[in-house]
């Protein structure tokens, strides 16, 4: 697994970015000078797990974060810059700065391209997130050395949670038109001040789920709550 570089500076590169159309240069010290900011690198854009679960949870808690303090949160893949762009603006994920580093010097420097060639990927970043104060790197959370695309470790809520702040559930509703009970747990979010997604479902999709009959179907942080009644007994209403 590639090795922790807690209390090392970042290394010294330079990306090519685009900016209104036009190339322009940004360096390390440009990113990570004299801010606090929250990188987090994965294998490649769209691909699935970064653009279904850590692309997005990163962008929907911008806010918590920077309650946190931290000035910027930057996604890194050993991408070229009109990749990059084209996933940001498929993702919409406009409060994330997208990093293109294309020919993989920042990440071979911080020690994390690794070989993806029985991919057809060649050299790609390995999977991690990291905390820079300043350019220094404070802590860093490196997925674990398995077969596959593992990601346990560096996601948005982990590095929430380290930096002392509390991430609003993470809510997945299964509903179908005309579903009262959906209308319903929908509006005992709302009362939360709670956000969701909502994916219509149908009755192939029910018998996927346990114990699943009706609509609405939850989901809290991954987890299969229940129905409309398991919700409002989960929020206390």
């Amino acid at each position: 697994m590639p090795a922790q570089r807690e209390g090392l500076r970042v290394p010294e590169s330079n990306f090519r970015t685009r900016v209104n159309s036009a190339w322009r240069d940004v360096s390390s010290a440009d990113i990570f000078g004299g801010r606090t900011v929250v990188l987090f690198a994965l294998p490649g854009a769209f691909t699935p797990t970064c653009s279904s679960a850590q692309l997005p949870r990163y962008n929907e808690l911008y806010d918590s974060f920077a309650a946190q303090g931290v000035d910027e949160i930057v996604c890194l893949s050993v991408n070229d810059a009109f990749v990059m762009d084209a996933w940001k603006a498929d993702q919409h994920a406009d409060r994330i700065t997208f990093l293109p580093d294309g020919n993989g010097d920042f990440s071979r420097g911080m020690g994390m391209l690794v070989d993806k060639r029985h991919l057809g990927f060649d050299q790609r970043s390995w999977r991690y997130a990291m905390l820079v104060r300043d350019g220094v790197i404070e802590k860093m959370f490196i997925e674990p050395e398995k077969d596959g695309d593992p990601f346990e470790v560096s996601d948005a809520d982990t590095m929430l949670r380290y930096l002392g702040g509390t991430a609003p559930p993470d809510v997945l509703l299964f509903t179908r038109p005309g579903c009262s009970h959906c209308v319903r747990a929908k509006a005992l979010l709302a009362e939360k001040g709670l956000t969701w997604a909502e994916l219509p479902t149908s009755p192939r999709i029910l018998r996927a789920l346990p114990g699943a009959r009706s609509t609405p179907q939850v989901f809290i942080n991954g987890q299969h709550i229940g129905g409309a009644d398991e919700l409002a007994a989960w929020l206390g209403a």
